[in-house]
């Protein structure tokens, strides 16, 4: 088995994708605050309801996944578009970090498609800074339409598109 060498900056990226795919995936549920405690002197905290913890604020959820995508969308309870956020983010990291280092190779070695993973490195920046706007957008938007009925669809019909909302009998 060979090792894999890495350098400083290469550590802590994939340090910071691994912790961001464990909260991604395993966010905390209950938060130090809002554990009931047993003994009669200490003061007593009423745990709040499953749905009023999932629920933050659109400008919360945007920075959450502007700063760190996926991580408005965890917040907001849509674990899975967090994780392929994430997933996403990891991918650009991890493929820019490699063109640069092809492009050093490519310098000391005297190769001629230098320019050229000048531009792949530019690529994947450009992809890395578009999940980061799209994830805070996404997440900004997602926040807005919590409360919106699950119920909704929208389905082909003969002649066109149609669009079902059960609405509550009284």
């Amino acid at each position: 088995m060979m090792a894999v060498r890495r350098s400083g900056a290469q550590a802590v990226v994939a340090a910071a994708g691994l912790l961001a795919v464990v909260l991604t995936v395993c966010p905390p549920d209950r938060l130090s605050a809002q554990v009931v405690r047993t003994d009669s002197a200490a003061p007593k905290v009423i745990a709040a309801p499953a749905d009023s913890l999932q629920h933050i604020g659109p400008m919360g959820a945007f920075w959450r996944s502007f700063l760190l995508p996926g991580w408005g969308q965890a917040a907001t309870g849509r674990n899975v578009t967090g994780a392929l956020f994430t997933a996403w983010e990891g991918l650009c990291v991890y493929m820019t970090l490699k063109a640069v280092q092809e492009r050093n190779y490519l310098a000391t070695a005297g190769g001629i498609n230098v320019d050229a993973k000048k531009q792949e490195i530019q690529d994947w920046a450009v992809l890395w800074g578009f999940n980061h706007l799209f994830a805070g957008a996404e997440a900004y938007v997602s926040a807005h339409l919590h409360d919106f009925p699950k119920d909704l669809k929208i389905q082909a019909v003969p002649g066109g598109v149609g669009l079902s909302l059960p609405l509550p009998h009284p």
